[in-house]
């Protein structure tokens, strides 16, 4: 199995995930190797966002990752979407930031609930399983 190439990119999540697992807020540095060094501080809700390791995915979310790290074909045309966070669970961001993609559900006859949702800076990616009631951060290195 092939790890996607966010593995590389998980020391920009490390405040994020500390703050997902203790609580408190997080400051999640850009990556230096798509863009120049910055930090955003973010807020988390525990609540409503929590966090799974990649392994613990299904195998559906990780056919998702695939076609996001390959930038495509996607399976819906709503597919690399712009995800407008109205919910507010997901850290507050500019409009664009976010975009949404199906994980397909077996047996729905239609998208199903399950969804990846990618964060553009940090190239941080979430998963909900529930129609954006919940999400949770998707951590590569557990």
């Amino acid at each position: 199995m092939r790890i996607p190439p966010r593995i590389a990119r998980i020391g920009a999540l490390g405040a994020l995930a500390t703050s997902l697992l203790v609580g408190g807020p997080a400051v999640a540095a850009t990556p230096t190797v798509d863009h120049a060094a910055s930090t955003a501080s973010v807020t988390l809700s525990r609540a409503a966002v929590g966090s799974i390791c990649y392994n613990a995915l299904p195998s559906q979310a990780h056919d998702t990752l695939r076609l996001i790290d390959r930038g495509g074909p996607f399976p819906y045309p709503q597919d690399g979407t712009v995800f407008q966070n109205r919910e507010n669970l997901l850290p507050k961001q500019s409009r664009g930031y976010y975009h949404e993609y199906t994980v397909k559900t077996p047996g729905s006859s239609d998208r199903g609930a399950r969804r990846i949702v990618t964060g553009e800076r940090s190239q941080e990616d979430y998963y909900t399983s529930d129609h954006y009631r919940s999400f949770k951060l998707v951590m590569y290195g557990c």
